[in-house]
């Protein structure tokens, strides 16, 4: 009989769970102290349990590994990357990015992904499957843990689309904040779209306090489309529909990325067209200059090009900044996290959300 997952059990399921077998409510506490703020790995090290009950759990449930099989350190900022392995094999990628103000880790939501943005190296391989909520939460346990430092904020902007692999996602954030676990603000939590409608209004009404951050990279629905096939299902104007209705539900300020490619949307008319969708809009621009992958030719415009673009946006009123690039000496920046390891043969969805 296949072990349960019991890392993906939120506080109230474990309660259940723990009652279910025999035992008293009390244990679940103790146990999901050892699994979420300890960041146990085996059921032996749960010191505080008999040796009966902690053989009983090991025969019925399992802490899913989630392991490092590869760091490496950038030499030019201080930025790190992991290449985890998971229990079937798949390999996903995870950045730590140190600020002042704190640590930040990127992870990753599904192993792949099928959004087919053209600039992303995360969706060259296409999308093998989602990750469960455990999968997410222990790339940010082992950091920590191979840290010993405090994760402080989480950007769920690595390989995958969140909102494609909602009910684990939206459970990872409950869990995340719980006051049980490592209880991270939601405040200081982002998480990354391409724009799939339905599920930013699911989300808009979830009650959370998250950053949502849409992947805007087109500044009109035809330049969008050419970079994005997401943009084929649904308009922009449905897109920043349902990006108001998140800031109008939740008080949150939404960010809007925008890669900027040389000649494709850096121009003239892109800072006409940007201005008129955000300029009477409470929102953030966050431009990011396109950072190479072997398979594609898209190229950033140089520093003095960008600052200009970004200059002449603030002159229209929009609130942006140019993102500092983080980790490119090790391909950890925006876009360039990969489903370079897939070790099991790729699983299609039954419908694809894009058509190209």
């Amino acid at each position: 009989m296949e072990k349960k997952d019991i890392v993906s059990y939120n506080y109230d399921e474990l309660q259940d769970e723990i009652k279910s077998i025999g035992e008293k409510p009390f244990r679940a506490k103790q146990i999901y102290a050892w699994l979420h703020e300890k960041l146990a790995e085996e059921f032996d090290e749960m010191t505080n349990l008999s040796k009966a009950l902690r053989e009983k759990l090991d025969q019925a449930y399992e802490i899913r590994k989630v392991k490092v099989v590869a760091h490496q350190i950038s030499k030019v900022d201080p930025t790190e990357k992991f290449l985890f392995e998971l229990e079937d094999g798949n390999r996903i990628e995870s950045v730590l990015m140190k600020y002042n103000y704190g640590n930040s880790v990127c992870i990753s939501s599904q192993v792949g992904c099928r959004m087919g943005c053209r600039f992303c190296a995360s969706t060259l391989d296409g999308l093998a499957r989602n990750l469960t909520t455990s999968e997410m939460l222990r790339q940010i346990y082992q950091i920590q843990k191979m840290t010993g430092e405090r994760v402080s904020n989480v950007v769920v902007m690595g390989t995958g689309e969140p909102l494609d692999n909602y009910d684990n996602f939206v459970k990872f954030i409950h869990m995340l904040s719980d006051e049980h676990g490592l209880n991270i603000s939601q405040r200081s939590i982002t998480a990354s779209t391409c724009g799939i409608v339905p599920n930013i209004h699911r989300l808009a009404g979830e009650g959370l306090q998250i950053t949502l951050a849409l992947s805007l990279h087109g500044s009109s629905q035809e330049k969008r489309k050419k970079l994005m096939p997401i943009a084929n299902k649904y308009e922009l104007s449905e897109v920043l529909e349902a990006c108001d209705d998140y800031y109008k539900q939740t008080g949150r300020r939404v960010t809007f990325e925008y890669s900027l490619v040389a000649g494709v949307n850096d121009g003239p008319d892109d800072v006409k067209e940007l201005t008129g969708i955000l300029k009477h809009r409470n929102c953030h621009l966050n431009l990011i200059p396109v950072n190479p992958i072997k398979e594609r030719d898209f190229k950033k415009p140089d520093s003095k090009k960008a600052m200009e673009f970004q200059n002449k946006l603030e002159k229209n009123g929009i609130n942006v900044t140019i993102r500092r690039e983080r980790g490119s000496d090790i391909d950890g920046a925006c876009g360039q996290l990969r489903r370079r390891y897939g070790a099991v043969k790729e699983e299609r969805p039954d419908e694809d959300i894009c058509e190209d």
